[in-house]
């Protein structure tokens, strides 16, 4: 067990429990430690993050509340290893990151860690079966493996009949169902997603909300980054940072 989380055992005992019984001797999934990020305006430096101390556990899902500016996306990109950190680090089941070489760091990315965007980021010259079965066959699936699992994640989602369309041929929500069976392709434990209701309508937000809400009660661990209250409720655990820094790590009110 590391140093890190043994020295902030202390701070997370006050941190909400997960759905699951929690045993003293077990470990975060998901472990930030510490975690600075700093930038360059000039000749002044931007604190975009300021000691962030935050641990998950399997099964929890945690909104991400901030107002514009104060560093969650960035925080959200580190804890995906997307980006590197200039203090603390990372840790994934009481493991270390940052020593890791790129190829490991990309290899927990892409087995261990499901990313969905607000902005869809699908491929726009494939359809939406080849969005999804591409990442599992990067991973060495074979085709038709990866086929046949495209295939039932996207009739789960109510795409049953648009397997072979392209995005610009679907709706915003459509879209989005995508890019979350995408992200499950690999069937992570961690699943990030940036303000994914951002750019939909309420309905079609609140059915992408349940969605990750099956998701998480499957034993996922969620972090969604969103501004909108309704959604964050929904959640196990809602985080709210301010200037840089953890203000609030508490259950959300059921009213």
């Amino acid at each position: 067990m590391s140093k890190a989380y043994t020295a902030a055992r202390v701070e997370m005992i006050e941190q909400p429990e997960p759905p699951q019984a929690r045993k003293e001797e077990d470990v975060p999934i998901l472990f930030l430690h510490d975690i600075e990020r700093h930038y360059r305006q000039g000749d002044e430096t931007l604190h975009v993050l300021n000691g962030i101390e935050l641990a998950l556990w399997s099964g929890q899902s945690v909104a991400l509340v901030a107002p514009s500016g104060a560093g969650k996306s960035t925080l959200l990109h580190i804890a995906g290893l997307l980006e590197h950190p200039d203090h603390g680090d990372v840790y994934i089941e009481g493991r270390a990151t940052a020593v890791l070489a790129d190829h490991e760091r990309t290899r927990i990315r892409r087995n261990e860690i499901g990313f969905v965007y607000q902005s869809h980021h699908l491929l726009p010259e494939f359809s939406a079966l080849e969005n999804v079965l591409l990442p599992q066959m990067i991973r060495g699936l074979k085709r038709t493996e990866a086929t046949t699992r495209a295939v039932e994640l996207l009739e789960y989602l109510g795409l049953g009949a648009r397997l072979n369309h392209r995005p610009s041929e679907l709706s915003g929500g459509e879209q989005q169902r995508v890019s979350i069976a995408r992200a499950v392709a690999n069937a992570p434990r961690i699943l990030l997603a940036d303000e994914p209701t951002g750019n939909l309508d309420s309905t079609s937000g609140s059915d992408i909300m349940s969605l990750f809400t099956d998701l998480w009660q499957s034993g996922r661990t969620l972090v969604i980054i969103t501004h909108d209250p309704a959604l964050a409720k929904r959640a196990s655990r809602v985080v709210e940072i301010r200037d840089g820094r953890i203000t609030s790590d508490h259950v959300p009110s059921s009213s």
